[in-house]
């Protein structure tokens, strides 16, 4: 990578910037919040645009996709590499190809405005005096740069379809509405009751009860979105329904999010030249969870940190997942839908046998929103052991980035017990703690906000 050293020290200012506004207790406008996050992330765009290293993915994984769409064919089965989603990001790809645009920019410009998006978002998703500060922060994340304007890779625009679904589902007003409980008993109790002589009648045409099914319906549509750029949001739809008041709301909001997946999927022959023959084999190759072990925790050390096809680890590690996602979300129910929600996403990068770095993205705009004790240090964490893999390791040939990618792999296992600690333990019932809900994070620094 030629602009390592620039693109260092515009992530570390990023980090400063961010904790010095917490000490100071910033408050900046949205245009300067803005103005920031943009030179961040166009500033790393060009560069990396223009620099002679270019990650294998984008170059040989993404771009073969959208070229695909310019061919009429399907980016799932025709593309060069291999694309393991549905093909609503390919279409964007294929338009910026055919526009002119070239790839090294084209690649990025859909990451990074998207990445742009999330700013005032995770604002938007703190709510509270804090708002500001918390979309400040966002635009300085340094991990946040690295995925969206260094790699290309997609997860900055699954997390904007389903940060704004959380937004939406929320509706205006407080992040934190006391009247709606997300203890499945009590729940239970409520539509019980509401169903009781004439109840379903006087929820029917209760005031607002309109508003809140079009609130469901946008976030659902909203929800389905993030799912045709990446499949792993569907950890974000639990959150997403527990913030609706109503049941009735959540079926609307459920149903609604399979739409833009189901469409996506059933034009495929009318977009990408797909028959209608293969679309159970794209189905499957969608579905398939590929075995690559040995980037990540646990798995790193078994297998001596390089990447393995190993379907044992894999499946006991998918297990895992499934097994702690249910046991997470029994001890957070009671909590904030954004605390459960930052829960499930850091539990998971714990278990997980397999990871890439742009993973580490995914719980980012939830914990800078809603911070935790130690939501600073597993933030830096994660930004300097990925910032290592992208800056540090590009530097060299291909047999000494293998002999550095084993022992920056098997490291990572030092941030599993930091992510571990940085979940909301304190948070998992919110009339049990006294902590306000846009708390800041607790960093080292003496605290005047």
């Amino acid at each position: 990578m030629d602009y390592a050293i620039l693109t260092g020290l515009v992530l570390v200012s990023g980090v400063v910037l961010a904790l010095v506004a917490q000490w100071r207790g910033w408050r900046p406008s949205l245009l300067v919040v803005l103005a920031v996050g943009i030179g961040f992330r166009v500033l790393i765009m060009v560069t990396s645009a223009i620099d002679t290293w270019q990650p294998v993915d984008f170059m040989e994984s993404f771009k073969p996709a959208g070229e695909a769409i310019l061919n009429r064919e399907d980016p799932v089965l025709g593309s060069e590499g291999g694309w393991h989603f549905l093909p609503t990001i390919p279409y964007v790809y294929g338009l910026l190809l055919w526009l002119g645009i070239p790839w090294e920019i084209g690649g990025r410009l859909v990451t990074v405005v998207a990445d742009i998006a999330l700013i005032p978002l995770v604002g938007k998703l703190a709510g509270g005096s804090k708002a500001s500060l918390r979309a400040f922060q966002y635009a300085c994340n340094p991990l946040a740069m690295l995925v969206a304007a260094v790699h290309g890779q997609v997860e900055p625009v699954a997390l904007a379809f389903g940060v704004a679904a959380f937004v939406v589902a929320r509706g205006p007003g407080a992040p934190d509405r006391p009247g709606i409980t997300n203890d499945p008993v009590a729940l239970v109790r409520q539509r019980v009751s509401a169903l009781g002589l004439g109840g379903a009648v006087r929820q029917a045409l209760a005031p607002g009860e309109r508003a809140a099914l079009r609130r469901a319906l946008l976030a659902g549509l909203l929800m389905g979105l993030a799912l045709c750029a990446k499949s792993w949001p569907i950890w974000l739809i639990p959150g997403m329904l527990l913030l609706l008041p109503t049941f009735r709301a959540r079926a609307v909001a459920f149903v609604a999010t399979g739409v833009a997946p189901v469409f996506f999927l059933v034009t495929l022959p009318v977009f990408a030249g797909t028959s209608l023959s293969q679309i159970p084999e794209v189905i499957h190759v969608i579905q398939d969870i590929r075995p690559i072990v040995g980037e990540w925790g646990y798995s790193a050390i078994m297998v001596g940190g390089d990447w393995t096809l190993s379907p044992e680890i894999a499946t006991f590690g998918t297990r895992l997942i499934y097994i702690t996602m249910v046991v997470v979300a029994l001890l957070w129910r009671r909590a904030d839908p954004v605390d459960l929600t930052t829960a499930l996403l850091l539990a998971f990068m714990v278990v997980t046998p397999r990871l890439g770095a742009q993973y580490l993205l995914w719980f980012m705009p939830f914990l800078v929103a809603r911070p935790t004790r130690f939501a600073w240090p597993a933030i830096i964490g994660v930004s300097l052991w990925a910032g290592y893999g992208y800056l540090y390791m590009t530097q060299f040939d291909t047999n000494t980035w293998w002999a550095l990618h084993s022992v920056w792999a098997q490291c990572s296992i030092v941030l599993l017990p930091i992510l571990a600690l940085a979940m909301p333990w304190g948070r998992r019932d919110p009339k049990a703690t006294a902590e306000p809900p846009d708390a800041g994070p607790r960093v080292p620094l003496p605290a005047s906000a």
